[in-house]
């Protein structure tokens, strides 16, 4: 039986995507039951498929019907962008709800009590904002006409990239009135992430899955012994390439530290990633997609949704931590052009950082059942005040309110977290499953870099694709000679990874509710900006310093005391230091003074051995937030005297800067004992 709506869907894909398109039987059946309203859709289908073209034709029709404006809720400002840009070429009035637009939501709002809007996009996080759900959310559910969830794997549990605002989404569907259409669309979803999804959507979805194949990927990946060899390769694949693409990195550090190196060897390649302003993303989204630039260095911030048609190359520095996670960002490029490249180099530090990103998973139960009891004797209670009673990060307790939040146990208000009485119960099950499901994924991810297996079939396989054969095109299928490297460049990048300067901003006020201190730290008690060796991860010493720790009081090796020397020389001292003394490690004691010792000989000046611990503490590391961190270093060190060293300034080294706590309670102590500006150096900032 011919759909009822073919025809004038048809008219709206052209002028959607041009004389030439042609409607896909899927997108066809996704539209005929999204107009009738009569179940929800699920469409999972490969990156540049057309499915965005599904919910613009589909909002067009029903607005022609007499039907509200659609709700899109959409994870990323640039799939956001990129979005409202496409609705408008169907002749869609559409705009947007987010937290760089503020100023504009009355003016929205009254937009849509004037019916002048088709389409309406929002931001998941909006969904957890009490002003949000108060003011705007309770008008906007009752008149919409469709709701469509873009990149819909963020609802499940299972899925690569699970966001808690997303579980919003479940009790705003469920409070949705009769007719009203409902849409949720994704390229990275397996069987069970699908199922999941459309068992939330309802019992009646219909499913729309095709195959996840892309032809146009010739996929690679290249083994190299070490960062700069990396950074070369690079630079050297990216200078060939015939067009313009993305280069991803795991870190914000590393995308700037590989921009650099890029634009020093004459490529045009600018960074991007979640801390750039909103201005900055959006002028280097339109400056890639009009070959303006030749390369983005990025992280996942630009990744679901942006569309450049023509993408000829892109490259991972580091693997992300799920087989599917990497299709969905290996899917921006070669949509429509017949060939591109797509190479993952894999690094040594890679396990280190999925490690650290599952760090941020649901905490246990005990932690949990803590914030609770916080939450319901002393509500409404503050996120800092509750680092106070609990031992995590604030992005963890604040991951884990968004969760206990939408399913009942706490509520947010103007004041803090109050407890809502309702009983709540922690799923152990569900939280083991979920960081089992992780850990196969990241194992499947350190197979996929292996040889033995086609690159786009294992892909396919990890997405439940049926039906998958060798593609014939990538390195495994049709294996290529490999790239030699210019010793020169390696030798820039090797130089370039060990000049980067990190700053250690000093700490400007002790965390409310700290016994002993409170308010602001004065100036006269404060540390100055100091410098650290290493940031995170560093690919230029991350090896180097490893080895280092592991030896602990061997002897100090010979790249790392010039390391140190040279950092020591790129900074602009506002008045150089006329001493030397260290903290004493509890467990790298030798590694550090030996460290003091060599600067104190090349810079000529004094070795005072002035600091000691006078309580026993755990590690620093241990602590998980400021709170805890400050807490555990407050009144741990001892200063002897230091009128032998006279007024001027003094460098302090340590091994590591965890919160920058210890040195912040040092620096106070040495003040007090009458030392002047202290200078903090240390080897590894962590992150």
């Amino acid at each position: 039986m011919p759909s009822a709506v073919a025809t004038p869907a048809a008219e709206l894909l052209r002028a959607l995507a041009g004389p030439d398109a042609r409607l896909r039987d899927d997108q066809t059946a996704a539209i005929d039951a999204l107009v009738a309203g009569d179940r929800p859709v699920l469409v999972v289908q490969r990156t540049g498929w057309g499915k965005s073209a599904v919910y613009w034709i589909a909002t067009a029709l029903r607005r022609r019907a007499g039907f509200g404006p659609t709700l899109v809720v959409s994870p990323l400002l640039a799939l956001m962008r990129d979005q409202v840009a496409a609705a408008e070429r169907m002749g869609l009035h559409a705009a947007t709800i987010n937290s760089t637009n503020i100023d504009d939501w009355q003016t929205v709002a009254g937009r849509l009590d004037a019916d002048d809007l088709d389409v309406l996009l929002i931001s998941p996080e909006r969904l957890n904002s009490t002003a949000f759900r108060r003011d705007i959310l309770p008008d906007l559910a009752g008149r919409i006409g469709m709701l469509a969830v873009d990149e819909a794997h963020c609802i499940s549990d299972w899925g690569h990239d699970f966001r808690p605002d997303y579980r919003r989404l479940g009790e705003l569907i469920a409070g949705l009135r009769p007719g009203v259409a409902v849409l949720a669309t994704t390229a990275t979803a397996n069987a069970r992430v699908s199922a999941d999804v459309a068992a939330q959507l309802g019992a009646d979805t219909l499913t729309l899955r095709g195959e996840l194949g892309r032809d146009s990927l010739n996929l690679a990946v290249v083994n190299l012994a070490s960062a700069a060899e990396r950074l070369a390769w690079t630079a050297a694949e990216i200078a060939e390439a015939p067009g313009s693409g993305i280069v991803y990195c795991l870190t914000v550090a590393e995308v700037t530290r590989v921009a650099d190196f890029l634009a020093g060897e004459g490529i045009s390649a600018v960074a991007y990633s979640g801390d750039s302003e909103p201005a900055s993303r959006l002028r280097v989204e339109e400056d890639l997609r009009a070959n303006r630039i030749k390369a983005v260095v990025a992280t996942s911030a630009l990744g679901m949704g942006y569309d450049k048609a023509d993408i000829c190359f892109v490259i991972h520095l580091g693997s992300p931590n799920s087989p599917i996670a990497y299709y969905q960002q290996v899917g921006r490029a070669g949509r429509a052009i017949d060939t591109a490249s797509v190479t993952l180099l894999p690094a040594p530090q890679d396990r280190d950082i999925w490690a650290w990103f599952d760090s941020t998973a649901f905490p246990p139960a005990p932690m949990v059942q803590a914030v609770l009891d916080a939450v319901a004797a002393r509500g409404p209670i503050s996120v800092p005040a509750l680092e106070q009673v609990v031992n995590l990060r604030r992005s963890r307790i604040e991951s884990m309110l968004k969760v206990l939040d939408v399913e009942g146990a706490v509520a947010r208000t103007d004041g803090g977290w109050t407890a809502t009485g309702h009983r709540w119960s922690y799923d152990h099950d569900r939280v083991a499953r979920v960081r089992q499901a992780r850990a196969v994924e990241a194992a499947a991810m350190v197979d996929y870099a292996g040889a033995g297996h086609c690159r786009m079939r294992f892909l396919r396989d990890a997405l439940d694709d049926t039906g998958s054969e060798p593609c014939g095109r990538c390195d495994h299928c049709a294996p290529r000679p490999e790239r030699s490297l210019d010793p020169e460049v390696v030798g820039r990048a090797l130089a370039h990874l060990r000049s980067a300067e990190v700053l250690l901003e000093p700490r400007k006020a002790w965390p409310g509710g700290l016994a002993g201190r409170k308010g602001r730290i004065p100036a006269a008690s404060q540390a100055e900006t100091g410098r650290a060796l290493a940031f995170g991860n560093d690919p230029g010493w991350a090896e180097t310093l490893t080895a280092a720790f592991a030896a602990a009081d061997g002897p100090l090796d010979p790249a790392l005391a010039a390391g140190c020397v040279a950092a020591l020389r790129r900074w602009d001292w506002a008045a150089r230091p006329t001493w030397v003394t260290w903290i004493p490690s509890r467990v790298r004691a030798g590694l550090v003074r030996a460290v003091a010792e060599h600067l104190s000989q090349v810079g000529r000046m004094p070795l005072a051995d002035v600091i000691e611990r006078v309580a026993a503490r755990p590690p620093q590391a241990e602590m998980a937030n400021s709170s805890r961190q400050a807490a555990n270093a407050l009144d741990a060190f001892g200063v002897g005297p230091v009128s032998d060293f006279g007024p001027g300034p003094v460098l302090v080294v340590d091994d590591t800067w965890n919160s920058g706590w210890t040195m912040t309670v040092v620096a106070e102590a040495l003040r007090r004992a009458g030392a002047g500006p202290v200078l903090p150096f240390v080897l590894w900032r962590r992150p």
